[in-house]
């Protein structure tokens, strides 16, 4: 009698990992792309991180990338209705 391995039901470990047609691409600033972004010099947003300042950022290896959505968050927490009072959002 002949036996044999029933079909594999799960995909393969490392097609779960890999991103699928249904995931966007996450949307990325560059440190220059953002300070462009805000009219501003790239050493500011630098201070910035080295304080703790402004928008969460990716950094991979010596890259700095600002997600997006971090920005746009950013954005909406300093803004303000006059110099008295912040904006509510």
């Amino acid at each position: 009698m002949l036996l044999t391995t029933p079909a594999r039901s799960t995909p393969h470990p490392l097609s779960v990992m890999a991103p699928g047609p249904h995931i966007p691409p996450r949307q990325v600033l560059s440190e220059a792309d953002q300070a462009s972004r805000w009219g501003m010099s790239p050493k500011i947003l630098q201070r910035w991180r080295m304080q703790g300042r402004g928008p969460h950022y990716l950094k991979l290896s010596k890259r700095v990338n600002y997600p997006l959505n971090a920005v746009i968050a950013f954005e909406n927490c300093v803004q303000h209705v006059s110099t008295s009072q912040r904006a509510t959002v």
